[in-house]
């Protein structure tokens, strides 16, 4: 009762901070009851009838509206919590962040790329977790070199290997690490700031904190990976090579970081899906059933093309549609165990991923057939379009790599283009997510057209 009969001295400019504190601590189905009695008391009205003379053409609410929006506002984040806190501005920067992390770790997958087609990756045969300075002198470029030649890669296939030819490996695989410590820098850097300003909120910190774990180990696992490579292997007719298990965990590894930080990026900068009305949102429902499946395996396709590297299977059967001279080669279930096959033939691992790129290409035409009858919003139907289009040329580039004996322009294109398919995947789901319940409430039936 007392707090009712103070709520219209509240409203003066002297006490703001106080209706601010007033709104925290009452509820919204309360304050609005407050905020009606207030707009409909006599005090209120005198009060604001000394406000007759405004700009012409100015639009002065009813008293009825003012109150029906000041309730709105305070119920505005019912259903809605946000990962940052401090504002716009602050939302802004924490997202230029992040999407900057996506970026740069974007720019590693496709390093690594050309690192292991231009047969880089075993140049360095060994590995601190802190890094440190390169051959400055002659001396330690011969002193590394000489450590290169005991590697079975310059016995079996680099053998008579120019110092010159040795320092361009080198500096690819220093680059590709050294980029990946540089990113941990930059992540760590403004990651302790704005958590000094108190702009990352607990749910935004743990997952932030599982990334960059997830970041730290990256290394480790590039180190167990090319430590692979640096072992004899088991024929002496076989070319050293690192193992395509450790090969698909390293490249799944950097899959997931990526899609977890453009995925925290949207979420910072799109709290609220695009929707502008009850149609579209059920639309956009219905676009989520199929998104989320062909997501998989589009991820499951891109993993099947870390076996294809792994075992060099890129360099085997070039030609398309088949392989060979026939559509099925006879070696494709020779050994055993039967599982083996899938991970360690090279007929059957290249044909497993001819098979999941074809049913991905399927699937998103698929997806795009079927939502060409829905209601939709502009934003979701241009991103579906966006996505059979890259899915199109993501299968293009597989083809033209394949029948190009793999160089590595085309190698590294159609790794990059597995990425940004992904991310076209991502933003379709994170596109049409369920929006929170306060926008629901607010959403007219069918959208307004002008």
């Amino acid at each position: 009762m007392f707090r009712s009969r103070l709520t219209p001295f509240l409203l003066l400019k002297s006490n703001r901070k106080a209706l601010c504190n007033l709104t925290r601590t009452t509820s919204p189905r309360v304050l609005n009851k407050e905020v009606s009695r207030f707009f409909s008391s006599g005090i209120t009205r005198r009060f604001l009838q000394n406000f007759r003379y405004f700009p012409k053409g100015h639009y002065v609410p009813s008293l009825k509206h003012m109150s029906t929006m000041a309730a709105a506002s305070t119920e505005s984040k019912e259903g809605l919590k946000l990962l940052v806190n401090g504002g716009p501005r602050a939302q802004k920067m924490v997202g230029i962040w992040l999407f900057g992390s996506a970026a740069w770790v974007f720019s590693m997958v496709v390093l690594g790329g050309i690192t292991r087609l231009t047969r880089s990756g075993l140049s360095m045969t060994d590995w601190k977790f802190t890094g440190g300075l390169p051959p400055l002198s002659d001396e330690e470029w011969l002193l590394e070199f000489e450590k290169y030649k005991q590697s079975p890669e310059y016995t079996r296939v680099n053998q008579g290997m120019s110092i010159e030819d040795f320092k361009f490996i080198f500096w690819m695989e220093y680059a590709h690490r050294m980029w990946g410590r540089a990113l941990g820098i930059m992540f760590a850097l403004p990651f302790s700031y704005f958590l000094r300003k108190g702009y990352i909120t607990l749910r935004l910190g743990l997952r932030l904190s599982a990334l960059f774990g997830l970041g730290a180990g990256q290394g480790l696992i590039g180190w167990w990976m090319v430590k692979s490579g640096l072992e004899e292997p088991a024929s002496e007719y076989s070319q050293p090579r690192v193992s395509p298990y450790r090969l698909a965990a390293h490249l799944t590894s950097a899959f997931a970081i990526y899609c977890g930080l453009f995925w925290t990026s949207l979420s910072v900068v799109m709290p609220e899906p695009p929707a502008e009305s009850i149609a579209w949102v059920q639309g956009a429902t219905k676009v989520k059933r199929l998104a989320l499946p062909i997501s998989l395996l589009v991820g499951i396709t891109a993993i099947s093309g870390a076996f294809v590297a792994g075992n060099d299977a890129g360099r085997a059967y070039n030609t398309f549609p088949k392989m060979g001279d026939t559509w099925i080669p006879e070696d494709v279930l020779n050994m055993k165990p039967l599982i083996r096959n899938f991970f360690e033939n090279t007929s059957t691992v290249q044909l497993d991923h001819r098979i999941l790129a074809t049913s991905t290409l399927v699937a998103i035409g698929s997806l795009w057939w079927s939502a060409r009858k829905l209601d939709l919003h502009p934003a979701v139907r241009s991103l579906i379009g966006s996505t059979v289009g890259m899915a199109a040329l993501q299968v293009t580039l597989g083809i033209s790599t394949l029948l190009s004996y793999v160089p590595v322009s085309l190698g590294t294109a159609h790794q990059a283009g597995a990425l940004t398919l992904l991310t076209l995947m991502i933003l379709l789901n994170h596109t049409v997510r369920r929006p929170s319940i306060s926008l629901l409430k607010s959403l007219p039936q069918v959208a307004k057209t002008i």
